[in-house]
């Protein structure tokens, strides 16, 4: 068994109070993720700003040897801007939580999971390999859970 390694510092890492990088210092972070092994960098939530953009952009061009990732949420302007930023991997989330569905996204389980099968068909169809994620997936209802997260990854090993 070979264990993975994701990482998310240039994405999540920048979510900390205080934090703001500058698309060379997102550059040189990926560089040094890259020097480690690490097997895929998520670099950014692209659709966000023009500045996540230009560094995404900065990275993808780097060639490193890491699988490079970024951030979508589960619409179709979202999926193009990883494309648009030259990636071949979207990783797409949508919440799963009950509490995230009604007060947050105002969608059924059956809308979310309508919508993060979109996601994944649009992904696919625009050449992307696709990870995805149930936000808040700890809140969530089991049964649905499990619904959801067997049709996405049927969804996502079939060609």
């Amino acid at each position: 068994m070979r264990i993975r390694i994701f990482d998310t510092t240039l994405r999540d890492g920048e979510q900390s109070p205080g934090v703001a990088l500058s698309p060379e210092n997102k550059l040189n972070i990926a560089k040094k993720l890259d020097e480690l092994g690490v097997d895929a960098i998520e670099t950014g939530f692209p659709v966000i700003s023009e500045g996540e953009q230009q560094a995404v952009k900065m990275i993808t061009q780097e060639n490193l040897l890491a699988e490079l990732c970024g951030l979508a949420r589960t619409n179709k302007r979202d999926i193009d801007a990883v494309v648009d930023c030259g990636l071949k991997y979207v990783h797409t989330f949508i919440a799963t939580s009950d509490i995230h569905l009604q007060h947050k996204l105002h969608l059924s389980q059956e809308q979310a999971l309508e919508k993060a099968v979109e996601s994944v068909e649009y992904a696919k169809s625009r050449g992307l390999q696709v990870e995805f994620s149930a936000e808040d997936a700890t809140r969530t209802d089991r049964d649905f859970l499990k619904k959801y997260l067997l049709q996405l990854l049927k969804l996502v090993l079939t060609e």
